[in-house]
């Protein structure tokens, strides 16, 4: 089902302006039980977006009634929000530009997850490394081409998910998740000031670490410094955790700090 507006269509103008130059920033929810899982951070996330693309905001009240509208009587949801600054505009210009274009789409639930929780996620280092770009890192935009080629060539292997470097050679994320990995009993995680994503459950994760007095890291990892790990994780806000069992040669056992955040996310799904 998809809704354009407020109205359930899926016919989007071509002069949009997500349609002309990828111009928009989005998130994608988990609904469980006919609730959007960390409502608020997800409304925090497009806000964020919004100022950083410095795009006009849409009605926030509005589009939270159409999420919640969406997510309703779901069960088991991926509820995927994008906001564009609407159609209009000359060359890359936003004048004229009327109104921010709402676009809410819900999808059927991945069943893989469950498995993966059993057996591990298998990745791959990808040959596609993200450009450095601090002025768009963090936020989730709608320039996804780099994440489109990662796709393409982890679709090519037997691998779950992609190891992705930038062009500096520093560890920054998976194609659709973010990492974290231990090192004895000291937690790291990507610092991302220079490209990726900043997840929301990567975000929920460091503050339930913060919140029981444990350091999570941020640095600037190597690929080799990241295969030394004792552990390592990823997430996103639909998995919500995974085990790694390896990475291109590598294996990996350990399974402490995956039943650690495993317990965070069971306890964020119970409040």
């Amino acid at each position: 089902m998809m809704w354009i507006n407020g109205a359930e269509q899926t016919q989007l103008t071509a002069r949009d302006r997500a349609v002309q130059f990828g111009d928009g920033c989005f998130t994608t929810a988990a609904v469980q039980q006919g609730e959007i899982q960390l409502f608020a951070a997800h409304l925090q996330r497009l806000k964020q977006g919004c100022e950083r693309l410095l795009m006009a905001e849409p009605d926030w009240q509005q589009l939270e009634a159409e999420m919640r509208v969406a997510a309703h009587n779901q069960q088991q949801a991926v509820l995927k929000v994008i906001l564009t600054p609407g159609a209009g505009g000359r060359g890359y210009s936003r004048a004229g530009c009327s109104a921010p274009t709402r676009i809410l789409s819900l999808s059927p639930w991945p069943q893989h997850y469950q498995a993966l929780q059993q057996q591990g996620v298998r990745l791959v280092t990808s040959p596609v490394r993200l450009g450095r770009n601090p002025l768009l890192a963090g936020i989730k935009h709608l320039n996804r081409l780099e994440q489109v080629l990662i796709r393409h060539h982890l679709d090519q292997t037997d691998a779950d998910e992609a190891l992705v470097l930038d062009t500096e050679g520093t560890v920054v994320e998976c194609c659709a998740a973010n990492l974290f990995w231990r090192e004895g009993d000291t937690v790291f995680t990507p610092r991302l000031e220079q490209a990726g994503v900043a997840g929301i459950m990567r975000r929920y994760l460091m503050a339930q670490m913060a919140a029981a007095g444990q350091d999570c890291q941020l640095i600037d990892g190597s690929r080799e410094r990241l295969l030394a790990a004792d552990e390592v994780v990823i997430c996103n806000a639909l998995m919500p955790v995974l085990p790694v069992r390896s990475i291109d040669d590598i294996t990996f056992s350990a399974r402490s700090l995956y039943q650690q955040l495993l317990a965070s996310c069971q306890k964020m799904e119970a409040s």
